[in-house]
């Protein structure tokens, strides 16, 4: 056969091509590539569902139904075997390849029944969770979206810190040269069980509990049963104690702010002391069950920051406002600019200390709980969610918080300012994250929110400063000499020591109407309270001026009479206008 090939005009050899016997043997070379490519792939893909260990890295089957064949059947029967107290027959589902193979059958049964009081006392185990599956694959859900499940060869149970390192409790799936592949405790796990047992396990007290209430019932030990309401008491009567010890403290303070202090901090005190005396019997008396300690952890951690931080935002209180009363006083519109600035800058040092320390403790629960891990990388993937779920539900406070802010650092209105706000003359008594209190003139107390307050226009009276100009408007009759109004107003000026600069008064007539002549006497006044008590007096010395010196200066009102038999009109007065 004559493998050459034939040039014809429409198939033209290029310059340098390869002839075509090399197409043939191309193809072949391309699926034997292929094959080989798979056949590796295959392999690896083959490796990843186990780990390869040697036969003899855990003990034998004794002759038990050990069924160590998926990660919920391992599980179930170690803990099986532990409850039986077969602890030997536990050590079949640890990997002791980094133990010796002399030593593995007497510490074997040890570090199962170690590693069998650290699950009970700190590990709550979600068996719903744990894959039935010989290769541990997530089945998805019929209509889910996402990426292709994958098999696993390595699951995590739980981490736990004890001495300031975190330790990895783990199952893995690994397979003998000429066996079954099999799921068994980590070599690193059962390395880690003596400082985990040290840290978690039984306390010094535990061996007096009798053997006969060492079983569980309704998920937990019936010790825990008796024990728990005897230390839920002995706690409470602690924090009661301190309660009571604390508020004797505070009726004995010889000075105001360390008595508002102590009074203000007995509760949290109290909590702080119950809180450690809980942490303390934990850790050295006496140690529950994972569902226990799974409830008490978080609320134990919780209410310490909680309580240390109220205690230490309270004692911070008493002593600004011990620092404000010292070189303050108390506020009102009478205290100069410089020192309302100062006060309401405390209370924004205030409320920046109580953001600066939720945020502290917030970080310190995260941090105790290990809840980073475990919601980290949840809340970054719903960042957007949550972003619309708070603008949404904390719009509110959202904007209130930030008009405080805004408030405390722009100062538009300071604590103690006079304010005119919709119809009520009030001072600014204090501002807080999502509202102002103010106090009216009669001691009411109208409660504003932020937002609400700074989107309407008001009067600041104390803006710069106190003092401001009063007038005194009285309609007299269009006969009265205001000049001569004008004279006895200056006298009364004169006497009035709480009327400053009253070579500045003036008085004018500014209206008139049927009703007679308006006439309007401005005085300056020290500050807005002043002024209103010395307005009112002067607007009574006007007036017994008018009845006593010139009644006729009084307005009234006129009526033409027309009913004369001669058609004569005649006007007469009929009393005050």
């Amino acid at each position: 056969m004559n493998w050459t090939t034939r040039i014809t005009p429409r198939s033209r050899a290029r310059p340098g091509a390869a002839p075509a016997l090399l197409s043939p043997l191309r193809w072949l070379l391309c699926a034997v590539v292929i094959l080989c490519h798979g056949a590796g792939a295959a392999a690896q893909d083959k490796t990843d569902l186990w780990y390869e260990i040697a036969a003899d890295a855990y003990l034998a089957d004794s002759g038990d139904a050990v069924d160590r064949s998926t990660p919920r059947q391992a599980l179930r029967g170690y803990m099986a075997a532990v409850e039986r107290g077969d602890y030997a027959v536990a050590a079949q589902y640890l990997n002791l390849s980094r133990i010796s193979e002399q030593d593995r059958a007497q510490v074997g049964p040890e570090r199962a029944r170690m590693l069998a009081s650290v699950l009970r006392r700190q590990v709550w185990i979600d068996w719903s969770s744990m894959p039935a599956r010989p290769d541990a694959m997530i089945e998805r859900r019929p209509g889910a979206n996402g990426p292709e499940p994958k098999p696993r060869r390595n699951l995590h149970l739980d981490t736990l810190e004890a001495g300031g390192t975190a330790y990895d409790l783990r199952l893995a799936r690994f397979k003998p040269p000429d066996g079954a592949p099999v799921w068994l405790f980590t070599p690193q796990t059962v390395a880690n069980v003596p400082p985990l047992y040290d840290a978690f396990g039984p306390r010094r007290y535990e061996s007096l509990i009798p053997t006969a209430l060492k079983h569980e019932v309704a998920g937990l030990w019936l010790w825990e049963w008796i024990a728990l309401p005897l230390l839920a008491l002995l706690v409470f009567g602690l924090g009661w104690a301190a309660h009571r010890a604390v508020h004797l403290m505070a009726t004995r303070a010889s000075r105001n702010w360390l008595k508002t202090g102590l009074t203000r901090s007995r509760l949290p005190v109290a909590l702080i002391v119950m809180a450690g005396a809980a942490q303390a019997i934990l850790s050295w008396v006496i140690s529950f069950s994972s569902p226990v300690q799974a409830f008490l952890r978080p609320t134990l951690t919780i209410v310490m920051v909680w309580a240390l931080g109220v205690t230490a935002l309270r004692i911070l209180d008493a002593i600004l406002h011990k620092i404000t009363l010292r070189f303050v006083g108390e506020i009102d519109d009478k205290r100069s600019f410089d020192e309302r600035s100062f006060y309401t800058s405390i209370y924004a040092l205030r409320r920046l200390i109580v953001l600066a320390t939720v945020g502290i403790a917030a970080t310190i629960v995260l941090l105790q709980l290990n809840l980073f891990d475990s919601i980290g990388m949840t809340l970054l993937a719903s960042a957007g969610v949550l972003t619309v779920v708070l603008g949404i539900a904390g719009q509110a406070v959202l904007g209130n918080i930030i008009a405080s802010l805004q408030i405390a650092f722009a100062k538009p209105v300071r604590i103690g300012d006079a304010v005119f706000f919709e119809g009520e003359w009030a001072y600014v008594e204090a501002i807080f994250y999502t509202f102002l209190r103010l106090r009216t003139w009669d001691n009411r107390r109208i409660v504003v929110p932020v937002t609400y307050f700074v989107s309407k226009p008001f009067e600041n009276w104390s803006v710069t400063e106190a003092r401001m100009m009063r007038v005194i408007d009285i309609w007299v009759d269009p006969m009265a000499d205001v000049d001569a109004l004008r004279a006895s107003f200056c006298r009364m000026l004169d006497r009035d020591e709480e009327v400053i600069e009253p070579e500045n008064a003036f008085v004018y007539a500014t209206d008139q109407s049927e009703a007679g002549l308006k006439v309007s006497f401005y005085a300056m006044m020290p500050d807005p309270s002043t002024g209103w008590t010395a307005q009112s007096r002067l607007r009574e010395q006007l007036m017994a001026c008018l009845r006593d010196e010139h009644p006729e200066w009084i307005a009234r009102s006129r009526v033409l009479d027309v009913g004369a038999r001669d058609g004569s009109a005649r006007t007469r007065a009929v009393g005050a206008g």
